[in-house]
């Protein structure tokens, strides 16, 4: 009886529209976030900084991306009224997006679409990078901030909303929680660590990308609803 009580539970649960639209939301944003690709930039960075200032760093950093992508999310549905875009249209763009970012992290690398080897080499020149390039574009870059629009798009009922906020206030907190404690992170994982992750969160997101895609097509109406 307890077996059964427990899987009937995790089918109800499997079932809920509002657990798997905040599933989709939590993995769709942290993905794209990805603190722990960001763990390099970040330690080369802060090199020779001491704790207390790498933590102000990833505190601002995390801030950055939690303002951010909130704006985006509350302002989402204005800014698709505004410049007249289509949700299908935003589907496909961002999933052609997340592709080419996917693909990079397959590769255990961070891709130029999320940072480019400029804005590295600026961040380390700076005193301060935590707001720029660190916040933005680093975490709250085009691909995180597509995922956000399109959820956003998707999104019909206030919970639903509510769902992408809390999504990216936890993937804020786990950023500041990775980069505050870069150096023990770095350590438990290791490198090899780290390019397996990441390279789990590429195929995951590749996943992802491709539904968007799909998603997209079948809004257009272009082919059948699987």
């Amino acid at each position: 009886m307890i077996l059964d009580a427990h899987s009937m539970s995790l089918a109800v649960l499997e079932r809920s529209t509002y657990v798997r639209f905040s599933v989709l939301a939590l993995s769709s944003i942290f993905f794209l976030v990805d603190p722990f690709a960001a763990l390099p930039t970040f330690l080369a960075v802060t090199a020779g900084a001491d704790k207390q200032r790498q933590r102000r760093m990833a505190w601002k950093a995390s801030l950055t991306a939690l303002v951010v992508l909130s704006a985006f999310a509350i302002a989402g549905q204005y800014i698709f009224r505004m410049f007249g875009i289509t949700l299908p249209a935003f589907e496909i763009a961002g999933g052609v997006i997340l592709l080419l970012i996917g693909l990079d992290m397959l590769e255990a690398k961070r891709s130029p679409t999320q940072e480019s080897t400029e804005e590295t080499t600026e961040a380390q020149a700076k005193d301060d990078a935590g707001i720029v390039p660190l916040g933005i574009p680093m975490l709250a870059g085009p691909g995180a901030i597509t995922s956000v629009m399109v959820l956003v798009g998707q999104a019909k009922t206030q919970w639903q909303m509510v769902a992408i906020l809390t999504s990216i206030l936890i993937t804020a907190a786990i950023c500041y929680l990775v980069l505050g404690n870069s150096d023990k992170v770095a350590r438990g994982l290791g490198e090899t660590g780290v390019r397996i992750l990441v390279r789990i969160m590429g195929l995951l997101l590749v996943a992802l990308a491709v539904q968007y895609f799909v998603n997209g097509l079948v809004d257009l109406g272009v082919i059948a609803k699987p």
